[in-house]
């Protein structure tokens, strides 16, 4: 009898458990106008492992650092997927630099100069457009920005913002450039090595990847870690320097 009556309990603590938890993730989902596990627009494999969900969630905005490498191969994933996209006030954003970094070029619209009302171009073309993308060329109002992202959320659009954006979903920022395909004063640029760094608030820690953008074929690819070949480091020889002793 002891045991049914503990079996019982158990079913109820644990039915209370799931009913708390239901209820928290209810709550946060409308918080944050949108649910959880909602499905995200693909992003290249190198990306997918750094934000949030593995890929750009609808309703979001990301706060990018000012590269149009890193917008451009962000953009490539929706793209290809058949999700249009959209550019504004980036002037020197090019359809060439574009289709090298895997953008459908078919799904892309470039507003090169909105003008002083940025925002309501932005707004208005988050209306139609799954992804924007924008430069803001000064600080927008608070009000504005919870407006728009009352939008966004209403019609699941995912905005790029180069530059800060308060309430991002998450923060991406570039370091540590390399590139390689030079040689000893001769060659051509091969590919870019940068380490992306994504901050966001669902995680206590930002994540880091070692990423190639572009990559040789334009686009962006994971850089696999390169293990030091064991031994002394190698010694360089200097002119006009004798060895000690």
């Amino acid at each position: 009898m002891r045991a049914i009556v503990s079996e019982q309990t158990a079913q109820r603590r644990e039915t209370g458990r799931e009913v708390g938890l239901d209820a928290l993730r209810a709550q946060l989902e409308r918080t944050q106008g949108r649910r959880l596990d909602a499905p995200v627009l693909p992003v290249y494999e190198a990306f997918a492992a750094l934000l949030p969900g593995g890929g750009l969630r609808p309703g979001a905005a990301y706060s990018l650092a000012p590269s149009s490498a890193l917008l451009l191969a962000l953009m490539a994933g929706p793209s290809q997927s058949g999700a249009w996209c959209a550019a504004v006030g980036m002037p020197e954003l090019g359809a060439e630099a574009g289709e090298q970094a895997g953008v459908d070029l078919t799904r892309l619209v470039l507003i090169p100069d909105p003008g002083p009302r940025w925002l309501a171009v932005v707004a208005t073309v988050a209306e139609v457009m799954p992804v924007v993308a924008v430069r803001p060329p000064v600080r927008a109002k608070d009000a504005d920005v919870a407006r728009l992202g009352a939008r966004l959320r209403d019609r699941g659009t995912v905005l790029l913002v180069q530059g800060a954006w308060p309430q991002a979903e998450a923060v991406l920022e570039l370091s540590e450039p390399r590139w390689t395909g030079l040689g000893r004063g001769h060659g051509h640029l091969a590919e870019r090595e940068v380490t992306v760094t994504v901050g966001s608030r669902r995680w206590p820690v930002p994540r880091r990847g070692r990423i190639a953008l572009p990559a040789p074929d334009g686009g962006a690819a994971r850089v696999e870690e390169r293990s030091a070949a064991p031994g002394r480091p190698p010694l360089y020889a200097v002119p006009g320097l004798r060895r000690a002793g």
